[in-house]
């Protein structure tokens, strides 16, 4: 990979296409925080811009090589784009943080004059709308279902959660207190066994915050997600009938940490969260 930084306008011929000689297939590579103000906060994603999608196995790989939460690529399609996620071990239906980067590439390198921009995916199309601060995105709301609490949850987890909730995704456990969020260390490997593909712990918010949460998806390689956009699809419309209100002030209290604006807005769920460019290059593969 070529770390050297690229500047608008500047050496960047090939970006958003694919280079082709001696057997590898050259892309740009973009490292963006998102969900956040600063570097080294909110949750990092690798965006590779294609001409095409690579072979399954092969954007598998690029995925584990990047080894970051996720990996997002898209190839343009009629003036929109196609959208796909990787984590290091899976390939996911939808991503909130990922496609947050992913919008933040086209419309501040790939096309800068961009308001705008659908991403067609697993989860249908995706409209990602800039603003004055950031980006808004619009994406399908998850509704949960109250259940039992599963056996092994509370051992997985090592609180007993005051409600359990779950939806065809993850399961939801409520705690006490944001602080229990934020000190809790549960067992990765008890998380990985159960049969949902993550479990997010969630409490009332401190400070200017409705709620706070944690993400731990280790089935999909993920230990610990650090800002998650599509655990806040369903969050919201589970806080939705925690506190009857529709907009939310959200903070993912992994150790890095991050802030998201939610809207419930009937069976949709808008994510409102700014990006940082960290890295800016090429991969050859």
């Amino acid at each position: 990979m070529d770390h050297r930084r690229n500047h608008p306008g500047r050496g960047g011929s090939d970006r958003g296409g694919v280079l082709r000689g001696r057997g590898t297939v050259r892309t740009p590579i973009f490292q963006v925080d998102a969900f956040t103000t600063r570097r080294f906060a909110g949750n990092p994603a690798a965006v590779m811009p294609l001409k095409n999608f690579l072979a399954d196995a092969v954007l598998q790989a690029v995925a584990a090589e990047n080894n970051l939460a996720e990996t997002a690529f898209i190839v343009p399609d009629a003036g929109e784009y196609r959208l796909r996620w990787f984590t290091p071990a899976i390939e996911v239906p939808l991503c909130g943080h990922a496609t947050l980067a992913s919008a933040a590439v086209v419309m501040e390198r790939l096309d800068t004059g961009r308001r705008q921009v659908v991403f067609h995916s697993a989860s249908g199309p995706l409209t990602v709308k800039r603003t004055e601060t950031g980006y808004v995105m619009d994406f399908p709301a998850r509704f949960s279902e109250t259940v039992t609490t599963r056996p092994g949850l509370a051992e997985a987890l090592g609180v007993v959660p005051v409600e359990t909730v779950a939806d065809a995704f993850n399961y939801i456990a409520l705690l006490e207190s944001a602080q229990a969020v934020r000190e809790l260390a549960p067992d990765i490997r008890a998380i990985a066994r159960m049969d949902r593909g993550g479990v997010i712990v969630t409490a009332p918010g401190d400070g200017n915050y409705d709620f706070v949460s944690r993400y731990f998806a280790p089935a999909k390689g993920v230990p610990e997600d650090p800002v998650t956009g599509s655990a806040h699809c369903a969050l919201a419309p589970y806080w939705s009938k925690r506190l009857n209100k529709t907009v939310f002030r959200a903070f993912q209290a992994s150790s890095r940490g991050g802030e998201i604006l939610c809207r419930l807005v009937h069976d949709r769920v808008e994510l409102e969260g700014t990006c940082v460019f960290y890295m800016e290059g090429h991969a050859e593969i």
